[in-house]
């Protein structure tokens, strides 16, 4: 232990710190072992770290059990006794006369402490979007991800959709992205993330990055992974194989603006669309379904690909004007 080392800190900056820990300490969703000896380390590395980091703590338990108390609940005062979890910030909110009168006015400073911002995409749709630590993110259509960029850590959940990842790398604090019970783990990537209810897809473009269970739901040994790797983790199984490049970019072509098929089934080609689209497309029997396509498409045309399929394929197309239903034509017709 060396308080030397550490004089060049205010005391302002040392409390800035102790609070992002506490914020982060609190999210059990996300603390890892990892993040529990970066913090001891911290704890270990100056005695003024200690100090402010039990000051704070000290504040806000004593706030959640005087809340609990004053609603005269003796259920309400047992839980304020139990771990903290979701609530940090509102913790951190009914805590500021207790935290101030500890901390001095900066405290004003540590209670904002990083926020959950909300990004979303509406159906068809295509957003990139700029985090505060120069990551660069794209959702896709029907997308909706949350991200809080920490002192220690960048956290992400892809709650539903699609989003490709360009990440600015730093060693010293990880970036995340959660997808239902599995976690990518950047180490300095590009790479997309695909989330809906029955699978997971993850596939790395350039860099390197892990994936790993994010709870107990899932067993599974982390993979690291390589450019050309994709995962497709489901609820019995995570496969890692390696896809050509040119495979990976035309799945990618969605930013911008493309659908590119190349000998794909016209029942895969329609759930693609489908993805983009109120007017669906219906392959209304198994012949026609079996039948493969190429070409590059609009994401949001879905009358063209009716035409392409009509005019190349020999299908036949009826357009009611919710969907389009397309089928193998008759023989004789």
């Amino acid at each position: 232990m060396n308080d030397g080392a550490h004089k060049a800190e205010s005391a302002t900056e040392i409390q800035e710190r102790a609070a992002n820990w506490i914020f982060d300490r609190h999210d059990c969703e996300n603390w890892t072992a990892e993040s529990q000896i970066e913090l001891d380390a911290w704890l270990n590395a100056s005695i003024a770290h200690r100090v402010a980091y039990v000051r704070l703590e000290t504040a806000l338990a004593r706030s959640n059990r005087l809340a609990a108390l004053r609603n005269g609940s003796p259920v309400s005062a047992r839980r304020a006794e139990r771990p903290l979890r979701r609530r940090p910030y509102l913790i951190a909110a009914s805590a500021i006369l207790t935290v101030a009168a500890l901390a001095g006015s900066s405290a004003v400073v540590l209670l904002r402490g990083p926020q959950t911002q909300t990004y979303a995409t509406a159906l068809g749709a295509h957003k990139a979007i700029m985090l505060a630590d120069g990551t660069r993110i794209e959702l896709n259509t029907n997308t909706v991800l949350r991200a809080r960029i920490g002192t220690h850590q960048r956290l992400v959940w892809l709650d539903k959709g699609e989003a490709f990842f360009q990440v600015k790398h730093e060693s010293a604090r990880p970036f995340l992205v959660t997808a239902g019970n599995y976690r990518v783990r950047d180490l300095g990537t590009k790479f997309s993330v695909r989330s809906d209810a029955n699978n997971l897809e993850v596939a790395l473009v350039e860099g390197r990055a892990r994936i790993e269970a994010a709870n107990d739901t899932v067993r599974m040994r982390q993979a690291d992974l390589t450019p050309g790797d994709v995962v497709v983790a489901t609820a019995e199984k995570v496969t890692v194989t390696k896809r050509p490049e040119r495979k990976i970019a035309n799945e990618l072509a969605w930013r911008q603006g493309l659908l590119i098929f190349n000998y794909t089934t016209l029942a895969d080609a329609a759930a693609e669309f489908n993805r983009y689209n109120a007017k669906k497309i219906v392959i209304s029997d198994q012949a026609a379904a079996r039948m493969t396509v190429m070409g590059k498409f609009p994401t949001t045309n879905v009358d063209l690909f009716g035409q392409v399929a009509k005019a190349v394929l020999g299908v036949h197309v009826r357009d009611s004007g919710d969907e389009i239903v397309i089928s193998k034509r008759p023989s004789g017709e």
